[in-house]
């Protein structure tokens, strides 16, 4: 796990909430292997791969099974959760949409969610919790824990611990489903110390300071390796892209 620390600058000495914050600075939330055929392994070996190794990035998942790992290595004690996200209408996704982690009993950990929480939020506070990436509260929903942000439900957890064999069905079905929303196009999105800049194939997104601007894209390949390190191809006339 030392290679991982590296990877986002972070030591063993480091707190959760340092580690958290790292890691969303330094990992991107993308979707780019939905887009190349290329199946999702949720193996931690595959993972460590994709992630540390070839210094890729992923969905939840991805990020938060390998986060997980490394609290673990670390000495906390690490539960995974299965979460339902909500969407339009505030309908609820699928069981096991979402993975989350509840870290020592303490603390809700979420590096696989795009824009979320900078800093682990308490899991026993029904209070306002301020952090950098908004206002968020978590509130009990007879059995489960709605998950809000600046007001909006964002996800509802189950209490229940899971494994993660237990997200690969859903997993596989995010990666191939025509009604995912993973499915329709392919987007990096990374926290900044100030912002977030986020990368689709048509736009260039950056968000500074509470300013945010919109950038046309004429060749994505070139702005995930610009801004994210990924090296890709446009291989054919329906866009799909094949890494390098």
């Amino acid at each position: 796990m030392d290679d991982y620390l590296q990877r986002i600058g972070a030591s063993r000495t480091s707190s959760l909430a340092e580690l958290h914050e790292r890691h969303l600075l330094s990992v991107p939330f993308e979707n780019l292997d939905t887009h190349m055929d290329t199946r999702i392994v949720l193996e931690i070996p595959w993972l460590h791969d994709k992630i540390v190794v070839r210094r890729r990035g992923g969905f939840c998942y991805e990020l938060n099974g390998m986060f997980a790992e490394l609290l673990r290595d670390l000495g906390h004690e690490v539960d995974l959760l299965a979460a339902r996200v909500y969407g339009e209408g505030q309908r609820l996704g699928p069981p096991f949409d979402h993975m989350a982690l509840l870290v020592d009993g303490a603390w809700l950990a979420d590096v696989g969610f795009g824009s979320f929480s900078l800093h682990p939020l308490s899991w026993t506070s029904r209070e306002d919790q301020k952090d950098p990436g908004g206002v968020f509260r978590l509130a009990d929903n007879g059995d489960d824990v709605d998950v809000f942000h600046d007001g909006t439900p964002v996800y509802r957890l189950e209490r229940r611990p899971r494994e993660l064999v237990e997200f690969v069905p859903t997993c596989w079905w995010q990666q191939t489903s025509p009604e995912s929303h993973f499915r329709k196009g392919p987007m990096a999105t990374r926290a900044l110390p100030v912002g977030r800049i986020t990368v689709t194939d048509k736009k260039l997104v950056l968000t500074e300071n509470g300013h945010r601007t919109s950038t046309d894209i004429e060749d994505p390949a070139a702005a995930f390796l610009d801004y994210f390190g990924i090296h890709f191809l446009q291989s054919n006339a329906s866009g799909v892209l094949r890494q390098l």
